[in-house]
This record gives C-alpha cells, structure tokens and sequence, in this order.
C-alpha cells in the first residue's frame, strides 16, 4: 500500500498514555507517541474515523519502521496483513498499535493480531460507532478520566445486567440505570447459544466481545466487567485461572472502564493484570457466603490488605445472619477509613439481614431493579430503596428544593421532579417565579433549602450566595444553587451546570485533544449568553477564539479576538468549532458564516477541515442553521444536546444522584424536554 500523507492543522502536543508491546504502558516524552491502527482488507475506513476523532492528520503505510512512526502528528494506519510482515515491531516502543475489527458478520479479530496490539477495538457499523469509538480512544490514552470524578462522590452505585443476553436489556437500559453511576456486565451469566439448541459452558471471546460492545454503545456509563466464579455466586470454572486472565486481559485491551479480580486468583495474575490496566480501573473481588464472616476478625484485615495490593477498590462482600453484622461491619469500615486513603473500601453484606450494610456503603454499592430478570446477589436493594432507607435512617434528610425563574424553566423542572420520584427521594420540588429584590434571599435562608436550579441564571455577584466555583465565577452566571456539607455546617455554593453540558456535548464526537490550539468561532449578541460556551472552550484547551457581535470584557476576555470586517472572516483560513448563541430569532445570521467556511474547506480532507457547529438557540428558528452545518459535513449539535447534559450535571448537583443522558432525551421525547 503506498503512503498516503494527508495535510493537517498543526497537531496538538497533547500527551498520550503509550505502550509497549509487552503490553504494559511505560511513559515516554509524548513527542514520540504514535497511535497505530491495524485494521483488515476493506476494512480501512476506520483509520480516517479515527483521524476524525482525534483530530488529526492521517497516513497508511506498509511498514512500521516508516519515517512517520514515533511522531505524534499524524495517526498510522497499516492493514492486518502488511502488520502480520513486519518484523521491526518488537523495537516500537513509542506506539500504541490498535486492532480494529467490525464485527457486523459475527466473526472474531485473529488471535495473533491481538496479541501483537495493545488495545482492541471491535465495533458495528451504525449510528453509535462514532461516539463509542470516541469514548474508547478519550479513556486509553488518559483523556477522560471517569473514574476520577465518581471518586469524588458521596455515593456511587452500579447496576448489575445479569441478563443471558444484554440485548434483552437494551430497550430498557435507559430506566434501569437511573440511580446508577456504572453498569456491571456479568460475563459468567452471558449464555451463548449453540448451532444444536443448547448453550456453550464458556461464553466465547467471540461472543462476550459483541455483548459488550452493544452495551458500550448504548450506554455513557462506565461498565464493570466481571467473570464471577461458581465459588462466588457465579457461573465460570474454577479450574484454570488462566482462563480469568485471559478474558479479563482482553476487557483491558477493549478499553473497559472497570476490571473485577476476584481475589482467589494467584498473586501472579492480579500482579500482571494491574501491571496491563493501562486506565482502566482494578476492583479486587472477595465473597463469603458461608455466614459465619467476622468483620471483626484478623482474616478480615488481612484480605484488604492482600486486595489492596494490586486494585484501585477493594469490594468485600460476606453473608450475615444477624443484624449485628451491619455494625461489625461498620466498625470494620471505620478502621479502614482511617488507616488508608487508597484504595477505596467498597462492603456490604447479603441477606436480608445485610441490607441496613447497602444503605451505608457509599463506594460501588451493587443495586438493582425491578426489570431485571434475577437479582445479582441476595438482599439487593434498588436504588430507591437505599435513598428511601438513608432517609429513614436520617442521613437524607427531607428538603425543599426549588425551581426559580421564569415559565422556561417548568418543562425541566417537571421533568426533575419525576426523576426524584423514580429514585426515591423525599424532597419537595417547588416551582417559583422570581419575585422583588430580596426575596431569593429569603428562600435561600431558610432552614430546609436544599437547593435550587435557576432559570434564568443570577449575576454571581448575588451576596447571599456566600462561595462560588471558579466556573460560575469566570462566567458571571449562577445557574445552580447547591448545598454541600453535613447538617449543621452546610454551605451554599453557586454552580453552572451550562458549561458542563456544553463540554460534554462537543467531547461525544471528538476525544478532548481534538480541539487542542484550534481556532473556534463564537457568534452571540452578549458577552453573557455566550460566557458558558467560552468557558468550555476554554476547557478543552482551545486556541484562538474569535468573536462576532460582541466584545468581551469579563474575565474571559483575554485571548478573545473579535471579528470587525470581512478581511477579518477571510484571515481565519479554517475554524475547528462554530458556536451560535444567538437567539432563536435571529439564528438566521449564523448561515452566511457556516456556509462561507464550508465553501472554504470542501477541498480539504474530512479529517482536516472545521469540525463542530454547535448552536444553543432555543424555540422556533429563523432558518436552518443545524441543516446547512450538517449538510456541508459539520457534526451538529442542538440546544436539546446541551439542555439534556445540562440537566443531567443539575440532577447531580441537586440531589448527588446519577440520572444517564440517555434516559433525558428518551423522556423527553428527543426534544427539548
């Protein structure tokens, strides 16, 4: 295959996590970094989606000792065939070679093709293949970090599909994993079927690879990956340990969030398995269900010690007969917490008598649902239940929770409502007009104020909202009102969600670096109505923003550049990003702009031209702005992407529950709530 060299922006210097071909993933100097993409014959479009995703230039060549490899400006490609040739692979060192396969005929990336590789990526042709490859390249090379943000809070849940075929749970993964914060995928439960009726003792590699990635597709959530032995409640043979390696080495390879390690498994194979993880997150697994586990025992020490070895969590889990277990393990809990930092300490206890032990633990609790056909472990709680339990128990207190503004904001508050009520929560949710000066004051103050989702936003100069993050901040706007702390010492903090809903939109179809030193293009008629959307630029560490209709004089206005002519227009040869905050009304004035540099890039290759239109206007539009950016190859985004991540950010700060994006758009029927 001859090389072909395709032009680029100049790349960005972000780092990439690399890899060697032992599979470990050393650090380099990120100048030598290289992401390869192996792919089979008639299989090469993937290499340019690729590209697209990261932002970047693309080359094919025939051998990996090319001049190219061990520079971070362009991404590789080689076919499966010209790889399986070349014999310098061993001393590349500063690659990270990527197999890709689709699997829409059902067949199986060659075993020693993905031996060669660091990462495996398998996918179905289709309308997720984008943002599924997306999220697979932004969690290996280290640019989304979704463990890092769940660390932080209070309580994190997962849901269990012990489903024998996750299609089965597709329709309803939207309403199954509210109240989740990851979805656990029980590969020991998956049951593959048989050409003479009945059902393989192992699910396949195979057929385990296509499970997953029809999870993956359908879901942002982080998936857990775990193959529980008969010995733990499970399904897979505990006679060759090597098996659990194998299938839990190839979850890292197809960049799986989270890894469960049981920890019976020889010390050699959690040594390797952590030694491979790359950044995907170790959780060591340990069950006892004899119903005689002593929380309060030596034994008990002793195994966190051993699982913390080799994971980021340790999960510990035993079977109680009395309620006395729950405060033994309590106990337990609190010698940890103060004995260790890391890891973390997720345990709970079976039965029914544990189940006062799923209230409490506030690390990876296993919940479950109503829809699920069998519970994963006995005395599972939903994550209603838990809320309902805290509640009782006093540790969720009973609070008033409002809505303030204007009739905009009753379609989402609504929509907040029904979320509370789906997960158990006992809050009042009231809607309320602004009123006088003074008047939100007063509602803050009051003893029971849970927080507060405004709409429209308030100047963050309000004096009774006491501390601000450094968003709300910088953008001047407090969206939302959240109160953080225990009882007694609570604290308003004013937040804006906007931004990150923003982020999360421009980051489904492009990793972060992708907008690295790009020029982005802002068109509003106030410096506010377009602060968030700076703010998130800025975030994704953006170049030069230029702005049109507006001049900034904020504290986001150094860096700005506005627009003043035509030659202004003309001097941007090529904008990575468009963003309208323009009213609904007057988004009419966005399309000469979209078309201009539409005109302007259609001789330039896919991979290399502007990217991302992304309009915020709200309402009935004067003209089609998301139909001319799409139609000229723009990846477009609406106000309904943003409203729905916004929402999803403002749930989070109000209540610290986890309600999935998806669920927003489905409930509300695709629109804007």
């Amino acid at each position: 295959m001859a090389t072909d060299i395709r032009p680029s922006d100049p790349p960005p210097s972000n780092a990439f996590a690399s890899a060697s071909p032992n599979g470990t993933l050393p650090h380099v100097d990120s100048s030598q970094r290289t992401v390869v993409v192996v792919f089979r014959a008639g299989q090469d479009n993937i290499l340019e989606t690729v590209a697209e995703v990261l932002g970047k230039a693309w080359t094919a060549v025939t051998s990996l000792s090319a001049t190219l490899v061990g520079s971070d400006a362009v991404v590789v490609g080689i076919s499966a065939e010209d790889l399986e040739k070349d014999q310098e692979l061993g001393d590349k060192t500063s690659m990270i070679l990527i197999n890709t396969h689709c699997i829409d005929d059902g067949s199986a990336p060659e075993e020693s093709l993905t031996s060669k590789c660091h990462y495996e990526f398998l996918y179905y042709q289709g309308p997720f293949l984008r943002r599924d490859l997306t999220r697979f390249l932004s969690l290996i090379l280290g640019q989304v970090k979704p463990h890092e943000e769940l660390s932080k809070k209070k309580r994190t849940n997962f849901i269990s599909t012990t489903f024998p075929d996750v299609r089965t749970a597709l329709p309803n993964l939207d309403i199954l994993s509210v109240g989740s914060d990851a979805v656990e995928i029980r590969v020991d439960l998956l049951k593959e079927p048989l050409t003479d009726g009945g059902y393989s003792s192992v699910p396949s590699l195979r057929y385990v690879g296509q499970q997953l990635i029809l999870l993956r597709q359908r879901t942002e959530l982080p998936i857990i990956f775990t193959t529980r032995c008969t010995n733990e409640n499970g399904k897979f043979p505990m006679g060759d340990p090597n098996l659990y390696y194998t299938y839990l080495r190839r979850a890292i390879q197809w960049g799986v969030e989270y890894i469960d390690v049981e920890l019976w498994l020889p010390e050699e194979i959690r040594k390797r398995l952590a030694e491979e993880k790359g950044n995907s997150i170790i959780m060591s697994a340990f069950h006892d269900f004899s119903g005689t586990w002593k929380w309060t025992s030596e034994e008990a020490q002793k195994l966190f010690r051993e699982g913390a070895k080799y994971a980021d969590i340790v999960k510990m889990i035993a079977m109680v007969n009395t309620i006395e277990g729950n405060y033994e393990l309590e106990y337990f809990r609190s010698i940890i917490k103060a004995m260790y930092s890391h890891p973390l300490l997720s345990a709970v206890n079976m039965g029914q008598m544990g189940q006062l032990s799923r209230a409490l633990n506030t690390v990876f609790s296993p919940i479950t649902h109503p829809l699920l056909p069998i519970i994963a472990a006995p005395g599972q709680l939903t994550a209603a239940e838990i809320n309902e339990a805290l509640h009782i128990m006093g540790q969720l207190p009973k609070r008033d929770i409002y809505a303030i503004g204007s009739f905009r904001s009753t379609p989402q508050s609504m929509f907040i409502e029904k979320c509370f009520n789906e997960l158990g929560l006992s809050h009042n949710f009231t809607c309320i007009d602004r009123g006088p000066k003074g008047s939100m004051e007063s509602i803050v103050k009051q003893p029971s104020f849970g927080g507060a989702y405004v709409n429209p936003p308030l100047s963050s100069s309000a004096s009774y909202i006491p501390t601000m993050s450094d968003a709300a901040r910088a953008i001047g706007l407090i969206d939302t009102i959240a109160v953080v702390g225990p009882d007694g010492k609570q604290e308003l903090v004013g937040e804006n969600a906007t931004w990150k809903g923003i982020h999360a939109t421009l980051t489904r179809d492009y990793v972060p670096s992708a907008y690295h030193g790009r020029a982005a293009i802002v068109i509003s008629s106030s410096e506010s109505d377009a602060a968030a959307a700076i703010f998130a630029l800025r975030k994704l560490d953006i170049g030069t923003i230029y702005t049109v209709g507006f001049r900034a004089s904020g504290p986001l206005a150094p860096g700005l550049e506005p627009f003043t002519s035509i030659q202004s227009v003309k001097r941007v040869e090529q904008p990575f990003v468009i963003v309208s905050a323009l009213l609904a009304e007057k988004s009419l004035l966005v399309q000469p702009l979209l078309r201009h540099y539409s005109a302007n890039g259609r001789s330039s290759p896919r991979s290399t031209r502007g990217k991302v239109f992304l309009d915020l206007a709200t309402g009935p539009r004067k003209g089609d702005p998301l139909g001319v950016a799409t139609r000229a190859g723009w990846t477009a985004y609406g106000a309904a992407d943003v409203g729905a991540w916004t929402t999803v950010e403002t749930l989070r700060l109000l209540s610290g529950q986890n309600v999935p994006f998806d669920f927003v758009r489905m409930a509300s029927g695709r629109g804007l709530y």
